[in-house]
C-alpha cells in the first residue's frame, strides 16, 4: 500500500517549496489534503507526481504546482469568499478552501459536479458549494467575492466577472490560446482592473457562453 502521506510531504518539499512557494498556508494545506482521493482510483499511485492527471470528460487534475501557484496568487484570507470557474475533480476548491472561509464553484459536466461533490466529501472538505452550470454565467453572491480563480483556458481577461467582485478583488486565470495561454492575475483597484502576468500555462479550454465554443 502506498505511503501517500510520505508522498504527499515530498510533494510539497520538492514540488512546490522547492521552486519558490512560501505562502505558510499554501504549503500547509497542500500537505494536508489528500490529493489521491481527488483521482480516479486506478491513478491514485499516481497523484503525487509532477504532472496533470485525467479525471475523464476531456478534463484534468492539474500538476501540483500550477495548484500552488493560482492558489498564492490568489492571496487569500481566512475571512474570504471565493468562486471558482471549472470544479474538475474538487482538488484545487480545496485547497482554497483549507485557507478561505467559503467556496463556490462552478461546474458544467453533471457527472463530474457530482464526481467532485463525492472527493470532496471523502476529504471532510464541508465549506465548498458545487454548482453544475455554465460557469462562465454566474451569478452574483452576497457582497461580492473576495477572490476568484478560472481553472480552464480563458480567450480572454474574463471581464464578466468583474461586477462579481469586492474593491481589492482578485481574478487568477490562464488566458490566450486554444492550446497555450498566460496565467494572468486581475486587481479590482478603485473599480478598475490591474492586470499582470505570472508565466506560461497550458490548460483545458473553458466551454461556456463567454469560453470556447465546443
Amino acid at each position: 500500500m502506498k505511503d501517500y502521506e510520505s508522498l504527499r510531504s515530498a510533494m510539497v518539499r520538492y514540488q512546490i517549496e522547492g521552486r519558490g512557494i512560501s505562502d505558510e498556508n499554501v504549503l500547509r494545506v497542500m500537505g494536508e489534503i489528500p490529493r489521491h482521493l481527488f483521482v480516479p482510483e486506478n491513478m491514485a499511485g499516481s497523484a503525487y507526481e509532477d504532472c496533470p492527471l485525467p479525471i475523464g470528460y476531456g478534463q484534468t487534475i492539474s500538476q501540483p504546482y500550477i495548484v500552488a501557484v493560482m492558489t498564492e496568487l490568489l492571496e487569500l484570507k481566512s475571512t474570504d469568499l471565493v468562486l471558482e470557474l471549472g470544479t474538475g475533480s474538487g482538488y484545487q476548491a480545496a485547497v482554497i478552501a483549507g485557507i478561505a472561509k467559503f467556496v463556490r464553484s462552478y461546474e458544467r459536466v453533471p457527472e463530474l459536479a457530482e464526481y467532485a461533490r463525492n472527493n470532496l466529501e471523502k476529504a471532510g472538505v464541508s465549506n465548498v458549494e458545487v454548482i453544475c452550470s455554465d460557469g462562465t454565467d454566474p451569478e452574483p453572491y452576497g457582497d461580492g467575492y473576495d477572490a476568484a480563480v478560472v481553472t480552464a483556458a480563458s480567450p480572454d481577461i474574463p471581464e464578466y466577472l468583474f461586477p462579481l467582485m469586492k474593491e481589492g478583488g482578485r481574478i487568477v486565470a490562464p488566458v490566450g490560446g486554444y492550446y497555450m495561454q498566460d496565467l494572468a492575475k486581475v486587481r479590482i483597484t478603485g473599480g478598475k482592473p490591474v492586470v499582470t502576468y505570472h508565466g506560461g500555462c497550458r490548460f483545458v479550454p473553458l466551454l461556456g457562453a463567454r469560453g470556447w465554443k465546443e
